[in-house]
């Protein structure tokens, strides 16, 4: 008898003065307290698991903090989703694997907040697009290209959607695409393999290690097929004789023209996607000998000489003298991706510590406290090579997150944010400045949860208050529920100038949580813009992106924001920015009414006016009422319909006191 039965029977023994059996009153009280005794002992389960110690080859991180620190990065990503476009700006593949990574985190976690920008995306986007208006390439309708590859990462997408939601739409999309990739199965060349686009000018480990794991799940999830089965061994038998494994058993990049290994770099992706394509095969034949040669692929991954540097995955670009291109941003997740599905497939102890290790690397040190998840997950960064924190990256280290949740996830959690988590405080010469935080609470659960919150300063600055309870009152996984507790931040006016901690810890029976908000005392605004340096000014990024290396940029109906809180004692201020493009620069006192003070006057697309340019701020200065004089400063596209909006290098302000 299961523990639900038991229940049952349980309950069945109770008397309910007044009710009579079978009324709706008495099957109402019935059904609250089976969710009460559910509760309870998800509750009792989850404080055990909490308090007692764990053996060394188990994850180190608790079910629910894990499911806390999923739930924090998820949110965060899905920051940058465009609703009009229906995508990530502005990468198309990328796109498909951050929508991907969302519909795993929803069916791992029972978080299920986000399936309205699935279905979003999939109606918005199926159409037929010019070029440039999602993709470099046209689209040709059904999330189709000339890019196959990118053609598969759409259709593994929507078999995650049906996955979640059961809505025959999705995997019906996912076999359109199929049939359009395979179009590209080509035995005339190198005897079997997909084509990596329509010109038929490389066969490559992506695109069939996808097409693998495409035609398997599939073939898993329609009754009765054999055609998608057959496909699928069929393309197996040719990668694992393709010479693209090599002989310490890691995959490069494709095959050369007279079909041998081109010797090209080991991406993790595929390394990963190898090993996603056995174990989805597997699972359709049980075969021993494609799981013999899945292990043989991860054993190969993590050995010495692999794709692991001092315990932490690394990519090839993340040496500290290079830098990841958006493509390589989002290998090392989707490696991560397939590596989860290895440890539940497989149960191995030491895929298992491997995967904690990812997670427990990134969230300690490639983390910033607004939730920012970089690209090197050891946290290094150069002053020529920095460590890139974008919603690729956000989306490449969400999925190691994701696969430290329990496969069978508790379902109390809680977890924490502040806003802003990155503020910038500009001091005046005398008395303390205020800043403004809320430290926003999330939980998930059958019981009430009253959270307890206590929040440290550094020394010699003050929070108020100091401690706090907020009470919520979860119903489930689906849809977590949330509140904030307002913060005022005392700063002294002595405080030194760099970045501050203020630490806040939030707490109930079995469940803790700390997030930080990183507080930056400047008496100079002097930055880089797409750099660490900026993201304490950038008030509103918007839609607006930067390639991570020295420059933010405005396209179409995108904006970026900067607020400078200057010192209530400024007279005059002035503001110089490296600018070039089709910029458009507006000024506001308070962030809603905006004056123009540069734009272009006429269309520029080749970075011909960079320039410096400088903007007088002192008509502008605000007063915020709390000790500063807020500026905004904004810069948009001044034409609109071509692509080529402002872009920012450098910004750096002149204050007089």
């Amino acid at each position: 008898m299961n523990s639900t039965s038991k229940s049952r029977s349980f309950l069945d023994r109770l008397k309910f003065p007044g009710l009579r059996p079978g009324t709706p009153g008495a099957t109402r009280l019935y059904r609250l307290a089976l969710a009460c005794l559910v509760a309870m002992a998800t509750a009792l389960a989850t404080s055990a698991t909490a308090q007692s110690p764990q053996p060394e080859s188990g994850p180190r991180t608790d079910g629910p903090t894990a499911v806390a620190r999923a739930r924090v990065a998820a949110d965060v990503l899905m920051g940058s989703y465009d609703p009009d476009k229906a995508w990530f700006p502005s990468s198309w593949w990328n796109s498909a694997v951050a929508l991907q990574t969302i519909g795993d985190y929803m069916q791992r976690t029972g978080d299920r907040r986000y399936l309205g920008q699935l279905d979003n995306t999939f109606e918005k986007d199926k159409g037929v697009f010019p070029a440039g208006a999602l993709s470099g390439d046209p689209l040709l309708g059904n999330f189709t290209s000339r890019a196959i590859d990118d053609s598969e990462w759409w259709g593994l997408t929507w078999v995650q959607a049906y996955d979640l939601t059961g809505n025959p739409k999705y995997l019906a999309m996912a076999v359109t695409i199929a049939d359009y990739v395979d179009g590209y199965w080509d035995t005339g060349t190198c005897g079997g393999g997909v084509w990596w686009n329509a010109e038929r000018t490389y066969k490559n480990a992506v695109t069939n290690g996808l097409w693998i794991r495409l035609t398997a799940e599939l073939h898993n999830r329609i009754r009765g097929d054999r055609t998608w089965l057959d496909r699928a061994r069929t393309a197996w038998a040719w990668f694992q004789g393709s010479g693209m494994v090599n002989a310490r058993g890691l995959v490069n990049d494709g095959l050369t023209d007279s079909c041998t290994n081109n010797g090209q770099t080991v991406w993790s992706y595929n390394q990963g996607l190898a090993i996603g394509a056995g174990l989805e095969l597997w699972r359709a034949t049980r075969d021993p000998a494609v799981l013999a040669t899945v292990r043989k692929l991860a054993d190969a991954a993590i050995a010495p000489g692999g794709l692991v540097s001092n315990g932490v995955l690394t990519e090839q670009c993340d040496a500290l003298d290079q830098t990841c291109d958006d493509n390589g941003k989002q290998f090392k997740g989707i490696f991560m991706r397939y590596w989860t599905d290895l440890v539940d497939t497989t149960h191995d102890p030491r895929y298992a510590a491997f995967l904690d290790e990812q997670a427990d690397a990134l969230w300690n040190d490639d983390r910033d406290a607004a939730g920012r998840l970089g690209t090197r997950w050891s946290g290094a960064t150069s002053a020529d090579h920095p460590n890139v924190f974008d919603w690729r990256t956000q989306a490449s280290a969400l999925s190691a997150l994701i696969g430290d949740v329990p496969a069978h996830p508790p379902q109390a959690s809680l977890a924490a944010t502040m806003t802003p988590a990155q503020p910038v405080i500009m001091p005046a010469a005398s008395g303390a400045s205020p800043i403004a935080i809320d430290l926003g609470v999330s939980a998930t659960g059958w019981l009430p949860v009253l959270a307890n919150a206590s929040i440290q300063a550094p020394a010699g600055w003050s929070a108020s208050p100091a401690s706090a309870q907020l009470r919520l009152r979860p119903r489930g996984t689906a849809y977590p529920v949330s509140g904030t507790i307002p913060l005022q931040i005392a700063v002294p006016a002595l405080a030194t100038d760099g970045h501050h901690r203020v630490d806040a810890t939030v707490t109930a029976p079995g469940l803790r949580f700390t997030t930080q908000a990183d507080v930056l005392v400047a008496h100079a605004i002097d930055f880089d813009t797409g750099t660490v340096d900026e993201t304490p000014w950038l008030w509103d990024a918007d839609h607006s992106q930067s390639n991570g290396v020295q420059n933010r940029f405005a396209d179409g109906s995108a904006h970026f924001t900067y607020r400078f809180p200057f010192p209530s004692d400024t007279t005059s201020a002035q503001v110089t920015l490296t600018i070039d493009n089709e910029y458009l620069v507006q000024v506001s006192a308070d962030g809603q009414n905006w004056t123009t003070v540069l734009q272009v006057s006429q269309p520029v697309t080749d970075g011909s006016n960079k320039a410096d340019r400088s903007i007088d701020l002192t008509p502008y200065l605000g007063n915020a009422g709390n000790g500063a004089k807020p500026v905004y400063v904004k810069v948009s596209d001044a034409y609109p319909n071509d692509g080529w909006g402002g872009r920012v290098y450098h910004v750096k302000a002149d204050i007089t006191e």
